[in-house]
Parts: C-alpha cells; sequence; structure tokens
C-alpha cells in the first residue's frame, strides 16, 4: 500500500473514515484500496452526512490523482454518489473512465432504480448492450437481477420479456440468481399467463434454492392460485429443499397446513419460523394461535415480542398490546423502533397520551432512534390522533430525513381540524419545495381539507386533482364524491356517482349517505338492492336511514338480515338501531341492545352515553343512572346523557349537581350540556342557578354563548313571571344570537301572565326581523290573535 507525505490535514473526524483522519493528521497520503474503502464506509453515515463526506474524499482523491488510476476509487466514488442520490455526479465519474466495466453499468443502473427512474435504467441497460464487449461489459447476472425487479415495479412487463430472451441468449436463465429475478417479476407483474412464464423460468434454473422456491410460490398465492402454490409446496418438501420464514411468512391461506408440516419436522424450534406462523395467524385474525405459539416457544427475540404485540394491535386488542410491552421491559430485551410504533398505535387508538408521550421522551434520550423516520412519523401520526397538533408538529420538526409519509402524517393532523386550514396550506406549500413527488394520501388530504372550505374550494380541489393525473386512483374519486356530498351539492354528486369508473362498496356507500343526508328512501334502496356485495356500513346506512325517517319496522328487518348474513353488528349498527327503539319507546329492545353490547364487548364511550340516552327516552331512569355509575371512562359525551336524563324528568336540581361533579373532574362543557342544563333550569324554574351557569359560559368555561343559550335564558326568565327581565334580556342579545325562538318564548310567556304591552312588543320584533318568512309571520300573527283571545276570556271572567 502507498502512502506519501503530503499537505496539512482535512480535518476528517467521521466514524466513516477514522483511518483516513489518522493518516492525514500524520501527514501521510493514503492509497487507493484506503481510499475505496474510506468512501464505502462514508455511505454508511446516517443522517445524509454520509454524501458530503463522500464529496470529500472524492475532492482528496482527486487531488491525489486516485480517480484517473484506479477503478476501485471510482467505482467507489460512483456508488456513493448513486446511494446518495447525486446521479448526475455518479455519471460524471463515469464518462471520465477510459474503459467501464460492467461494475460500472450495474452501479448506474442499480442508483437509478434505486431512485424509482426506471426509464433511465432501460436506457443505461440497452447503452450497456450497445457499448459492450464481450467478456468485459456486457450485461452479466447482477444486472439481469437488478434490471428485471425494475421491469417489476414500472409494470413494463414487454420490456421485461426482452429482458427474458437476452437472458436465453445467452445462457444464463439456468443461473440462480437470474432464475430468481425473472420468476419474481412475472409473479409481480400477476395474471395467469404471467404465472406460465414464471414457471417456464423458474423450471429453467439449475439450481434452485428456498428463494426459488419462495418466489414461484409467493407468485401464485399473490395471483390467488392457492392450489398451485400448495402443490409447488409439496414438490419444495419432496424435493429436500426445508422451507424458511420466508417460505412460512408468504401463506396467508393454507398456513394450517404449512404449521403441520413445521411441527411434524421439528421446525417450531427455529424461532424465525414460529415467527413467520404468527405473522400467519395475526393476519387472519386467529390470536389465540398467536398466543399458542407465542407461548411454546423456548427461545424468543425482539422479533417474537413485535410480532404478537402487532398481532394485537392489528385485531384491535390495544390494552393486551400495552400489558404486553410491559413483559418485553422486564425480560430485559431492548425495544427497537418496531416495537415503539405498535406502542404508539395502541395508545393513539386508546386515547393514552401520557404513555405516547413516554415513548416519546425515550426516543429524544435516544438519538439512533431519532434518525428513525418511520418511527418519527408513527410519533406525528399518534400525537394528530390525540388532537395535539402541536405535540405533533414539534415532534415533525425532530424528523432529520423526512419523506412524503412524515409531510402527509402532519398534513393529516391539519385536515383533521378547521382550526389547523391555514397552517395547512402554508405546510403544502413547504411540500413542494421539499418533496419532489407527490402521493394520493396528498391529494386526499387537499380533497379532506377542500370540504371546510365550501364548494368552491371542492371545484378547485377536484380540478387539480384532474390535472395531476390522481382522479384514476379509485381512492381519491371516492374523496372527491364524498366532498361534494358533505358540501350538500347532491346533483354534482350524482353525475360523479354516474361517471366513475372505477367505483366499488365505498363509492356506492357514499351515495347511500347522499341519500341518507337528503332522506331520498327510494334512491337509496335502489343502490343497495343491486349492491352484489353489502358490507357492515352498506348496511348501518340503511338502518340509519330507516331510523330516522320512523320506518322502524324496516330498520329492525335489516337489523336482523345483517346477522343472518353472517355479519356481526358494530358499535354502530347498535347506536342506529337504539333510535329505533327510542322512536318504538320500548325498555325491552333497549334493554336486548344492552345485553348484546355486553356479550359482544362492544366498549365505547359513545355508545355508552347512547344508552343512557335510549333509557331515559323509554323512561327508565334507574338502568340510565346505572350505565352511568359502572362507566369506567366518564366522558362529556356520558355526562351529558345523564344529565339530559336529569333534565327530560324534570330533575334539574340533580342536573345542575351532576355538572358540578363533571367539573371536578375537570371536563369541559361545550355547548350542548350548557344548554342541556339552562333547558333544565328553566323548566324547573331555577332562576339563580341558571343565571349562575349563564354567567359562567363565558367567563369561566370560555365557550361563545349560541342563540340556544340566549333563548333558554329567555324563557327562563319569561316562565318564572320576571317579563320585563327577559324582555330587555332579549332586547340586548348580540347579532349571532338574535332568533325567533327567544321572542316566542316571551310572547308564550306574556300571554300566560297576561302582559298586552311587553306582549305586543315582542310580537313587533318576530315581525321585524329580517329572516323571518312568511310563515313565521303567519304564526305571530296567530299566537297574537290567541294570546289576546287569551286575555279577553281571563278579563270577562273576572
Amino acid at each position: 500500500m502507498q502512502s506519501q507525505r503530503g499537505s496539512a490535514p482535512l480535518g476528517l473526524a467521521a466514524p466513516a473514515a477514522p483511518h483516513i483522519g489518522r493518516m492525514l493528521a500524520e501527514g501521510l497520503r493514503p492509497g487507493a484500496l484506503e481510499l475505496a474503502a474510506a468512501i464505502r464506509s462514508a455511505t454508511a453515515v446516517p443522517g445524509g452526512g454520509g454524501g458530503a463526506l463522500a464529496r470529500c474524499l472524492h475532492g482528496l482523491a482527486v487531488k491525489a490523482g486516485r480517480v484517473a488510476s484506479s477503478a476501485t476509487v471510482a467505482k467507489a466514488v460512483m456508488d456513493a454518489y448513486g446511494r446518495s442520490g447525486s446521479l448526475a455526479d455518479a455519471l460524471l465519474v463515469f464518462d471520465e473512465m477510459a474503459r467501464p466495466d460492467a461494475v460500472c453499468w450495474n452501479i448506474l443502473i442499480t442508483a437509478c432504480s434505486r431512485r424509482g427512474l426506471f426509464e433511465d435504467a432501460f436506457v443505461l441497460f440497452r447503452s450497456m448492450l450497445s457499448c459492450g464487449v464481450v467478456g468485459q461489459s456486457m450485461p452479466t447476472a447482477v444486472t439481469v437481477a437488478v434490471i428485471v425487479p425494475a421491469c417489476a415495479k414500472w409494470r413494463h412487463l414487454r420490456t421485461g420479456r426482452s429482458v427474458h430472451g437476452y437472458v436465453v441468449k445467452t445462457g444464463l436463465e439456468s443461473d440462480t440468481l437470474c432464475g430468481n429475478a425473472l420468476v419474481s417479476m412475472y409473479a409481480k407483474c400477476g395474471g395467469s399467463r404471467a404465472m406460465d412464464d414464471a414457471h417456464r423460468a423458474f423450471s429453467s434454473i439449475r439450481c434452485k434454492d428456498v428463494v426459488s422456491w419462495n418466489s414461484v410460490i409467493a407468485g401464485y398465492i399473490e395471483n390467488r392460485l392457492f392450489q398451485e402454490a400448495l402443490a409447488l409446496f409439496n414438490q419444495m418438501i419432496s424435493h429436500g429443499s426445508l422451507p424458511n420464514y420466508s417460505t412460512v411468512a408468504i401463506w396467508e391461506y393454507n398456513g394450517k397446513e404449512v404449521h403441520g408440516f413445521v411441527v411434524r419436522h421439528g421446525l417450531e424450534m427455529d424461532v424465525s419460523v414460529s415467527n413467520a406462523l404468527m405473522t400467519h395467524y395475526s393476519k387472519v385474525l386467529e390470536m389465540k394461535a398467536v398466543e399458542s405459539i407465542f407461548a411454546s416457544m423456548d427461545m424468543r427475540d425482539i422479533v417474537s415480542w413485535n410480532t404478537i404485540i402487532a398481532g394485537y394491535v392489528m385485531n384491535g386488542y390495544h390494552y393486551r398490546a400495552l400489558g404486553l410491552f410491559q413483559g418485553l421491559l422486564s425480560t430485559g430485551i431492548v425495544p427497537d423502533s418496531v416495537s415503539f410504533i405498535s406502542l404508539l398505535t395502541a395508545c393513539a387508538q386508546v386515547g393514552d397520551v401520557k404513555a405516547g408521550m413516554g415513548v416519546h421522551g425515550y426516543i429524544l434520550q435516544r438519538p439512533v432512534l431519532l434518525q428513525e423516520t418511520s418511527l418519527m412519523n408513527a410519533l406525528v401520526t399518534f400525537y394528530s390522533h390525540c388532537d395535539r397538533f402541536d405535540d405533533a408538529f414539534r415532534a415533525f420538526t425532530d424528523i432529520p430525513n423526512k419523506d412524503s409519509i412524515s409531510w402527509n402524517a402532519l398534513l393529516s393532523a391539519c385536515a383533521n381540524s378547521e382550526q389547523h386550514i391555514e397552517k395547512f396550506f402554508v405546510l403544502i406549500s413547504e411540500m413542494c419545495r421539499g418533496v419532489n413527488q407527490w402521493d394520493s394520501v396528498t391529494v386526499l388530504n387537499v380533497i379532506h381539507v377542500s370540504t371546510f372550505c365550501g364548494i368552491k374550494m371542492v371545484r378547485e380541489a377536484h380540478g387539480w386533482s384532474l390535472r395531476v393525473g390522481y382522479t384514476g386512483e379509485t381512492s381519491v374519486a371516492n374523496a372527491i364524491l364524498d366532498a361534494y356530498v358533505k358540501c350538500g351539492y347532491s346533483h354534482d354528486a350524482c353525475i360523479l356517482f354516474r361517471n366513475h369508473a372505477g367505483r366499488n362498496i365505498v363509492t356506492d356507500n357514499i351515495m347511500i349517505s347522499c341519500y341518507l343526508k337528503n332522506n331520498c328512501i327510494e334512491d337509496a334502496e335502489v343502490i343497495f338492492n343491486h349492491l352484489a356485495e353489502k358490507d357492515l356500513t352498506s348496511w348501518n346506512l340503511m338502518i340509519q336511514l330507516y331510523a330516522q325517517n320512523d320506518m322502524d319496522g324496516q330498520a329492525f328487518s335489516l337489523f336482523n338480515h345483517l346477522q343472518s348474513e353472517g355479519l356481526k353488528p358494530d358499535i354502530v349498527s347498535i347506536a342506529n338501531i337504539l333510535e329505533a327503539c327510542i322512536h318504538l319507546c320500548s325498555v325491552q329492545l333497549v334493554r336486548q341492545c344492552h345485553d348484546y353490547m355486553l356479550r359482544a364487548s362492544l366498549e365505547d364511550i359513545h355508545l355508552e352515553g347512547a344508552l343512557v340516552d335510549a333509557y331515559s327516552k323509554c323512561g327508565n331512569i334507574t338502568n340510565a343512572y346505572n350505565i352511568f355509575q359502572v362507566s369506567s371512562k366518564k366522558d362529556l359525551v356520558t355526562f351529558t346523557a345523564m344529565i339530559g336524563c336529569y333534565a327530560m324528568h324534570g330533575m334539574a336540581e340533580e342536573a345542575v349537581e351532576l355538572f358540578s361533579k363533571m367539573l371536578k373532574l375537570n371536563i369541559r362543557p361545550d355547548h350542548v350540556v350548557l344548554t342541556t342544563l339552562l333547558s333544565a333550569c328553566s323548566h324547573a324554574g331555577l332562576v339563580d342557578a341558571g343565571i349562575k351557569i349563564f354567567k359562567s359560559i363565558r367567563e369561566i368555561h370560555r365557550v361563545v354563548e349560541t342563540a340556544e343559550h340566549y333563548a333558554c335564558m329567555v324563557d327562563l326568565l319569561a316562565r318564572s313571571g320576571h317579563l320585563q327581565d327577559a324582555y330587555m334580556f332579549a332586547l340586548d342579545m348580540p347579532p349571532h344570537a338574535v332568533n325567533a325562538n327567544a321572542w316566542s318564548s316571551l310572547l308564550g310567556a306574556c300571554k300566560v301572565h297576561g302582559e298586552i304591552e311587553i306582549g305586543q312588543l315582542a310580537a313587533d320584533q318576530l315581525f321585524s326581523m329580517e329572516e323571518g318568512t312568511l310563515g313565521t309571520m303567519s304564526l305571530c300573527q296567530t299566537s297574537m290573535q290567541l294570546m289576546r283571545n287569551g286575555m279577553v276570556l281571563s278579563m270577562s271572567g273576572n
């Protein structure tokens, strides 16, 4: 190795090239092999620093004359630039080479493929063919193994077939590496014909390894040719090729047969095989089998723990996932980024903000985890799900290598709330500058935000989606349809629905929801009855439509029908059918729904609130209170339901007392529960309590008083005979709160108390309201006449 005294050191202190740094510090000039090794190691530096270090080492190599004189250094430089995304620099180095060999071409083709520049990769491949000299720079098995997967990713089966032709022509079809790549390409491109080609490529491989078998079996499974896949699995065994983790992992069907084979041959002792089996059973929702395998494992690694925790999360057992994570910590095995991603998902689902923030603190103490973009993305998503936008934004800013998923996670956090719309558009502008390519998720976020901004913005988002070419994707087309529905433009929605090329069950459900919103029962029935396959959402929407239109018989008929179809009612199903139970005022039917909830373990705080409301409206206060009492996590919904129950039954004092308990639990009230309370005080004549609650709305609870709040207060004062105070209070209503209900309440109270003068003033106010319609004016006239008639009768009686 050649070393020479030279210039002053460059100050390299990165861990990727410590040896070079020491040599330079001692005034030694590194040789070609040392430089090449240092450049290759530079690419492993995290956080984007590898590219800068490689560039620095490239400058050192150029200065030392090593690039031009050493192909090894030139290849290392090209590879470093390719890995860091600096393809133009890699090409410059390539162009300076006198006689680039196949390795040089392979480096460039790999770099293009890695960056998703598949067309550029094929251009290089063709150039390699035309410039090649046999034995030196013609495509090799490695070249084929790089270009063929690019064909699969680009969905260019025709180009892949032409590469296959070259492979056959050069006799490479028997090579294991080439054969495996061809089998995988045909399998991923799909279709029975492509699988025939995959099988031919597989048959041509002289020495089939486990990857060969896995590739062809996976292809048949991906194309839903399960019998052929199982036959090949049996052939694999008969040829003496033992399955590995990947073999087991690709089986989403016939997993029990594979499991049986594993047990018969003692392969369950292999941790990776057991991990693969657990992954399979998690996907097919058989968590008991997962638990059984996990319990029988003598040795468990971090993948074992991650697999069962992820399985619990995937199947909705979030509390079990959290408990098992504590078990992982007790083993002494250090959790990795995959562990924390599952944990954050579970925390988000159960709303455990404290645990999620604990994970964030743990990450901040370990810089290595901060480099894990997928973990940081999960953290942003967690905060977004828990409505903590500021925390989501802070987590986002801590991500050193943001990808499109990072941006989309934060954009989704903005899109979930109207108050962050302005921030959304600022972020989308920044994303345009920071990310080269948007994806369908970005487009979906833009469409979602447009619904908050009104129909004009929805139309602009629709036009933009057309321009960027995403309306062909069913999910995007469905989102646009949903936006028109939410903005109330059912005519536009109908036109889109008729012209929707990629309609699926989601499309039909959106349109049923449109008809639900507009009470178009027959139109909804037409779509529902023509559905080839109905999902639970379809049934729930129709049950809700029937229930809200007092068609209780049809609602119960559908509810029973969906169960006969093998579907299990969910939280939405029960909430919808409870509405029909209320219409029938049947405590017995409500109790049946309650019993089903207990049997099916449907634990949902909003459903508990609906059940309290149902018992209350059916006259059973005792059951309503019992449900409220046993609720483990009382929130605003359950308190509102119980306070409404008391208000409905004239128990205003109990309602006020329960409201005080709610405040002591630091549960912040909203306008709904405050309106319910004021209404209860009004009907019970609790004037002082009502005034106190009204004053607290803005002063203590920081809620803007609504028209309903003012109407309740006018009614409260008027009912109790304080007509002058009620009139003055109504006159002082702010513009946004002026409403006919308040003046109508005062007018009705004047009739009851025989107050003609204030009644006349109240009637005048009703007549002069700008938004009053002819119907409202007629109502006022009728009310005024009735009031006068009542007073005349009263006076004549005296």
